[in-house]
């Protein structure tokens, strides 16, 4: 690890501990249930609690294409995330300034979770970023700014980390404590949303720390 990495690396954790002292830690999930949540599957093509279920404190996704999405909006915020792959590293990612659920992909901007990819930002829905530059043939359908560094991602079963900070539109992104992305959103507040795509997926450990003592926004 080099020291911009050493550095960031506990840049991000510091400021996770020191905001958790003075503001109230929000969990997204209780462990329980998936009470909280709405849900969107493509084309409704089977039942939402087919996909998105809760087994021994973790959230599984089974890959079905489609996403779920905190019911209440936050802006300016920490979020942490756990994640693994169960039998296969493929597909996923998480939502942020989500404004508008759309089927099957929402207008947000994604964390990208794909293997080898985590920490790319890819604009959804119509979303934008004020860093992205179109190439010249145009914007493709799935426009993204890549990750600054390479591959922070941990083998198939081992749990992952990310860290994501959210201030005024302003996104950076850490993985397992590595710096991969920064960017900045033109919403300012959204839902945050954990996608299904691919094959099972399992999270844990979703919470948030207020940056301005106001998170939450109906």
């Amino acid at each position: 690890m080099n020291r911009l990495h050493i550095f960031t690396a506990c840049f991000c954790a510091l400021l996770f501990v020191s905001k958790a002292s003075i503001a109230q830690k929000i969990e997204l999930f209780n462990g329980k249930d998936l009470s909280g949540w709405n849900f969107v599957v493509d084309k409704n093509s089977v039942p939402a609690d087919s996909v998105f279920t809760v087994r021994d404190g973790l959230i599984h996704v089974k890959g079905t294409l489609g996403y779920m999405y905190s019911q209440k909006k936050y802006r300016n915020y920490i979020l942490k995330v756990s994640w693994r792959w169960y039998g296969e590293a493929t597909n996923s990612g998480i939502f942020l300034t989500l404004d508008e659920p759309k089927n099957p992909f929402p207008r947000a901007i994604e964390c990208q979770l794909a293997a080898g990819k985590a920490g790319d930002m890819v604009m959804l829905g119509g979303s934008d970023l004020k860093e992205y530059k179109a190439p010249p043939e145009g914007r493709p359908a799935f426009p993204k700014i890549e990750k600054m560094n390479a591959s922070s991602e941990k083998p198939v079963g081992e749990w992952n980390e990310a860290i994501i900070i959210v201030e005024d539109g302003k996104i950076t992104i850490f993985i397992n404590g590595e710096y991969q992305n920064r960017a900045t959103s033109r919403i300012q507040s959204g839902h945050i949303g954990l996608q299904s795509e691919g094959k099972e997926i399992q999270f844990k450990n979703v919470s948030i720390v207020s940056l301005d003592g106001k998170v939450s926004q109906k």
